[in-house]
């Protein structure tokens, strides 16, 4: 009983460990795109991420950028703590502390973010919002493959669905995303570039963000009707190296029982699919994305 006892507990040590880890990885990438990209170059991101940076501008920069995001921030994840998920909210809370702290960090090594020259082309600008768009996406995918949260915006949101089950997430990130792109525009000087850099932020971002998390398990599956299917089988599964199912079905036109093969392959392996199947005259095939695989991918 007692070394049933000490495993578990050991398992949720290890467990809490790797939580942490994955959290402050992610903080730290997404520390990164907000210090070298954004902080330095008059445009803010989405969420309350956002709303800390605009305060950081309007108070002339005369307050600790991370003391503003953590402000903001921690007592919102302190009330997932209490009524949503304690787990969530303390892993949250230690990736905006490490998220917040580490620009701090980057500023005492003396590191150099990437500001504008002098004379302040708008391209340059732009260059910096895709930069922040990508680093930051790939943090906020880190936390979301693992907690399926990543920051203030989806806390807020949480809080929000735990009291009104009814409301739908998805428009209340939309809401919050939105209001900080219109109080950007009076912020910055009623400038559009700055509006136009969040919003290239925001759509980069979110696509980085689609790509990991649907990427890395994705593929395409084929239909394949033929009258071949045990031979066609055998050399998908020989060259592709995935597995085939094959179903019995029924033409409709000229009602002749036929055989379809179901096969998902990965996006690489679409063109030597294609010359399989155009090796077997008179098969027809058709296929989609698939966004995620499980289980025996392989053959």
């Amino acid at each position: 009983m007692r070394n049933t006892t000490e495993k578990t507990g050991g398992k949720i040590v290890l467990q809490w460990l790797q939580d942490i880890g994955v959290a402050c990885l992610a903080g730290l990438v997404v520390a990164l795109a907000y210090y070298f990209f954004q902080n330095s170059n008059g445009f803010a991101p989405g969420g309350v991420g956002g709303l800390a940076t605009i305060t950081y501008h309007l108070l002339g920069y005369n307050v600790s950028w991370a003391i503003l995001m953590v402000a903001f921030n921690i007592p919102i994840f302190i009330l997932v703590s209490i009524f949503v998920n304690r787990r969530l909210g303390i892993i949250l809370i230690v990736y905006m502390l490490v998220q917040s702290f580490s620009t701090e960090f980057f500023n005492l090594l003396g590191w150099k973010p990437y500001c504008l020259n002098n004379n302040g082309e708008d391209f340059e600008i732009v260059f910096a919002c895709i930069a922040a768009g990508v680093v930051s996406g790939v943090g906020f995918s880190i936390m979301l493959r693992r907690f399926g949260a990543s920051g203030g915006t989806y806390a807020i949101s949480a809080l929000i669905k735990r009291f009104h089950p009814a409301i739908n997430i998805a428009y209340v990130s939309f809401l919050m995303d939105g209001s900080v792109v219109f109080i950007a525009f009076f912020t910055y000087g009623m400038k559009i570039t700055p509006v136009i850099c969040t919003l290239i932020n925001l759509f980069i971002a979110n696509v980085v963000v689609d790509n990991v998390l649907t990427g890395v398990r994705n593929g395409y599956k084929f239909e394949i009707v033929t009258n071949e299917p045990e031979k066609l089988a055998a050399e998908l599964i020989e060259k592709l190296g995935h597995g085939v199912t094959e179903i019995q079905v029924t033409g409709m036109y000229s009602h002749e029982d036929k055989y379809m093969l179901v096969c998902i392959i990965r996006k690489k392996q679409i063109g030597k699919m294609m010359k399989i199947i155009q090796g077997y005259p008179g098969t027809f095939a058709s296929f989609g994305k698939v966004n995620e695989v499980f289980g025996r991918f392989k053959k």
